[in-house]
């Protein structure tokens, strides 16, 4: 760890995200002494990223709201998460995780000494876990996934491994990852299966209006891209560009929202298109593509979609989340590299999701579903069934917990 973090700082001068990160942690123990007390009652909820954190949500407020004398510390390892989440209002102070050294541990726990603490998903830490089972303090782990491959499960994983029996309790998105705990004696284990989908089912409960999408998309057929690469991105525009795609609309949503990705998808494009920056000057009706140029809208701009692509899995940057646009019951389009996003292949198998290694499989898949409005919505409400026979995670999360 002293290793990686002199390595992190040699590093920091030419990449932003890794400066971000080095910075922000030196920050931490500053907010924390700023904004705790030794009197307070804490919470403590640790994710990798953005996407652990959307996962953790549903519990996130649970708690939030019923443990309203508590304060809630929430921590981030990566940059992507904390810089978008830094102001959440789920949390009275936002972190970066310090490295995972004793003296770090020590310290940080030290200043939020919680009673219980939330990680989601994976990022296992030795110290900080050690530190809290030393402290006798409660912490579960939800959501989890466990492989075989995993060091927890070599013969060379013990530090790993023992950081696991930290957890009074673990919570696995599937039966298999239970097996696996088991088979290295951890036996409080419970299948809850995954938060994320009581995490997008309320999404249907809030409203998704957007004005200026209604303008834009008018009563066509409306395909939404969203988290697209440029590889993803390619195949869009070649169809965009051609014939079969003039009596429709399309909203793109590139994951990489800097100004040289969005001008290279505008400069491919033979169509009109407009940026969401420049929506209030421009005359929305009129454009053919309506490229999203900011974050934190997606969720609502794939109720408006008839047909969804999810980017990431063209490339090996892996697959965005599927279960935003699946929950509106509209058809979904994939790239080939999903194998580690089982619900991909559940869906797959469920009949709502397509998946598509070429232009020509692209092509034929989206005029398949342009064309056929009966297939389109039989696809799609096998996509919403697979959502609703998958909710209920936080139920058996809020059980264990007494809530």
């Amino acid at each position: 760890m002293h290793l990686a973090h002199f390595g992190l700082k040699c590093a920091a001068p030419f990449n932003q995200k890794i400066k971000s990160g080095v910075v922000g942690r030196q920050n931490t123990f500053k907010k924390l002494k700023e904004n705790l007390n030794p009197q307070d009652k804490t919470l403590w909820f640790h994710c990798a990223s953005l996407g652990e954190y959307e996962q953790g949500l549903p519990v996130f407020k649970v708690l939030r709201t019923h443990y309203k004398q508590h304060k809630i510390v929430l921590s981030f390892f990566s940059p992507s998460g904390y810089e978008i989440q830094k102001n959440s209002p789920i949390a009275d102070v936002v972190v970066y995780l310090p490295l995972d050294t004793k003296a770090n541990a020590n310290r940080f726990l030290d200043l939020v000494h919680p009673e219980l603490t939330v990680f989601v998903k994976y990022d296992i830490w030795p110290n900080f876990l050690n530190g809290l089972k030393s402290r006798k303090s409660r912490a579960i782990l939800i959501s989890a996934v466990f492989r075989e491959n995993q060091s927890f499960f070599k013969f060379y994983g013990t530090p790993l491994r023992n950081a696991l029996f930290a957890f009074e309790h673990i919570f696995t998105q599937k039966e298999a990852s239970k097996k696996l705990l088991e088979s290295i004696n951890y036996n409080n284990v419970t299948v809850s299966g995954d938060t994320r989908f009581d995490r997008v089912s309320s999404q249907l409960e809030i409203d998704n209006t957007l004005e200026f999408i209604e303008t834009f998309k008018q009563d066509k057929l409306c395909v939404v891209a969203g988290s697209t690469w440029p590889e993803d991105d390619m195949l869009l525009v070649n169809f965009i560009n051609s014939e079969a795609s003039k009596d429709m609309k399309f909203i793109i949503a590139p994951h990489n929202i800097k100004s040289a990705q969005i001008k290279n998808i505008q400069e491919k494009l033979t169509v009109k298109s407009v940026l969401f920056s420049e929506k209030d000057n421009k005359q929305l009706e009129t454009a053919h593509v309506f490229i999203v140029d900011t974050i934190g809208i997606l969720s609502k701009i794939y109720s408006y979609a008839d047909i969804a692509y999810v980017g990431g899995a063209m490339g090996t940057t892996g697959l965005h989340n599927t279960l935003e646009p699946a929950v509106f019951g509209i058809p979904i389009i994939i790239g080939t590299n999903h194998f580690k996003f089982p619900e991909a292949q559940e869906m797959i198998d469920n009949g709502g999701m397509f998946s598509i290694s070429n232009q020509t499989e692209f092509d034929a898949v989206l005029n398949q579903l342009m064309q056929n409005s009966e297939k389109r919505l039989f696809v799609g409400n096998n996509n919403l069934d697979y959502i609703k026979k998958n909710k209920g995670a936080i139920t058996k999360i809020m059980l264990y917990l007494g809530l």
